[in-house]
């Protein structure tokens, strides 16, 4: 045994102790992390405005601090640019996380001094707990990737800012930099398809050990290993045990990369934003990711049905319910407060609180009053494949909206690895699925008002291509599983077969 891996063995076991404690203070660490958070943030711009100074319990939190998006943030990230001071949170934040937004072009998210060790150490932590419950401390002595975006950082406001990808690089405790891959010359790349080549020159003679990113990345990364070296991806890296994944849904992705990597490996799925980290996978065998309840967040839900109201429902975490799904709402020591995420999320245990990410609040099909949300999509679409014994490479939904009665439907832009034997039958089985879970989708269909959903083949590498064309290949870019308009459906037609 190595010393890295040697030294290990204690840190992670008082660290999964310790997490394992606070599974059984975890409302009573959110009820203390809310009254530190008003404490300092009554001192700020924000909290003056708010009247944070008359706050003493979460009732008067919820009537004083509304739920809000970046756009209702921006005149406070506006006076931080401008050189203030205490505005959202004392003092000045430390980093912007720069990040792209959907309706607000790019986002500035505020990374201050008490906020950091959120980012870095839960991604430790998720580590620790996988070494202390399996045993398998020896991938820390190879070599592992941990991709970012670029690491060089501007200046916004007198603020280095930057992808907080690139901004947790500079954090990487010394002790991993020299296990540590891709260079940081390789990770300033900007070029997308450049960077990957570089990362597989420098990568593909080591013993990696540990490789982590989104799923779509990681797909890349080992299809251009094997189209290279023309094996599997565990004859190519003997030792790799570990694969760390996190920013969409690892299922759909699942099966065709452990195809790619030739046997099974462990894997281990983080729920991390700009905005903060919020969830890891503490357990090989228990369902669910952890939420990260005494890191500087306090955690709102909100029904995912009520978060377009101008009054909804707000619980704070011990009045959740397993089984509801819940638009994600955080208030932090970065000065984000009543802070809409877009991100839904589903508890699976309440003891601890272990829940699934299921969607984005803006991400859903309801063209004709159906609500169909991510996690239904994904879930028929899994089942389905699995029945064809198909392997999905990526897909996205839209609806189809007709002049004519009768004629209006879900189109699936769907690129294959091994195309079903039967394309009809396996439309027919994929929208008997989507009706299972979604009553109001059934109803649609019962009533004549859609007709069954249409499957378009996306030729190989489509998607790619796709988001090569609108500036979005490789990062932390994904393509969105649905989408209430066409703008995405009728750019990928290009791509079809």
């Amino acid at each position: 045994m190595k010393i890295k891996s040697f030294l290990a063995k204690p840190f992670a076991s008082y660290i999964y102790k310790g997490i394992r404690k606070g599974m059984g203070t975890a409302v009573a660490d959110q009820e203390n992390i809310l009254k530190n958070l008003v404490k300092v943030g009554r001192t700020t711009e924000f909290g003056k405005q708010a009247g944070l100074d008359k706050v003493g319990s979460y009732e008067e939190f919820r009537q004083a601090v509304a739920i809000r998006d970046y756009e209702d943030m921006k005149p406070f990230i506006n006076l931080i640019k401008e050189g203030k001071h205490n505005v959202l949170w004392k003092g000045r934040p430390i980093y912007f996380a720069k990040t792209s937004g959907t309706t607000s072009g790019t986002k500035y998210i505020p990374i201050t001094k008490d906020s950091i060790p959120n980012h870095i150490n839960t991604a430790r932590n998720a580590l620790l707990c996988y070494m202390a419950e399996t045993g398998n401390t020896r991938f820390a002595d190879g070599k592992m990737i941990f991709l970012s975006g670029s690491p060089e950082l501007e200046r916004i406001g007198d603020v280095p800012t930057g992808r907080l990808s690139g901004i947790v690089n500079h954090h990487i405790p010394s002790y991993l930099r020299t296990n540590q891959l891709p260079s940081y010359e390789t990770n300033c790349i900007e070029d997308w398809e450049t960077k990957l080549a570089k990362i597989v020159d420098e990568t593909i003679d080591k013993n990696m050990t540990l490789i982590s990113g989104i799923p779509p990345w990681m797909q890349m990364y080992f299809d251009e290993l094997i189209a290279r070296k023309g094996k599997k991806v565990a004859d190519i890296f003997p030792n790799f045990s570990v694969m760390v994944q996190g920013g969409v849904n690892f299922e759909p992705y699942k099966a065709k990369l452990i195809e790619s990597i030739g046997r099974k490996i462990d894997t281990i799925e983080l729920f991390p934003a700009s905005e903060g980290f919020f969830a890891f996978q503490d357990s090989q065998t228990s369902e669910g990711l952890l939420l990260n309840t005494n890191s500087g967040i306090f955690f709102e839900f909100v029904p995912a049905g009520e978060i377009n109201k101008e009054s909804p429902t707000r619980l704070s975490l011990k009045d959740v319910k397993v089984g509801e799904n819940y638009a994600m709402i955080i208030n932090s020591n970065a000065g984000l407060w009543g802070y809409n995420l877009g991100d839904t999320v589903k508890f699976v245990s309440t003891d601890p609180y272990r829940l699934l990410v299921t969607g984005r609040t803006k991400h859903f099909i309801s063209a004709f009053g159906e609500h169909v949300i991510g996690e239904e999509v994904e879930h028929s679409l899994l089942r389905a494949a699995a029945e064809a014994n198909v392997h999905i490479t990526e897909f996205t939904v839209a609806p189809y909206v007709s002049g004519g009665d009768g004629k209006s439907y879900h189109e699936w832009f769907i690129e294959f690895e091994n195309t079903p034997g039967n394309m009809q039958e396996f439309a027919l089985k994929l929208d008997e699925h989507l009706r299972a879970k979604n009553v109001y989708y059934d109803d649609l269909i019962s009533g004549n008002i859609l007709t069954p959903l249409k499957i378009t083949s996306v030729r190989k590498n489509g998607f790619i291509d796709y988001m090569k064309s609108v500036g979005k290949l490789g990062g932390q870019n994904k393509v969105p599983r649905l989408s209430n308009d066409r703008v995405i459906a009728d750019e990928l037609v290009k791509w079809t077969n």
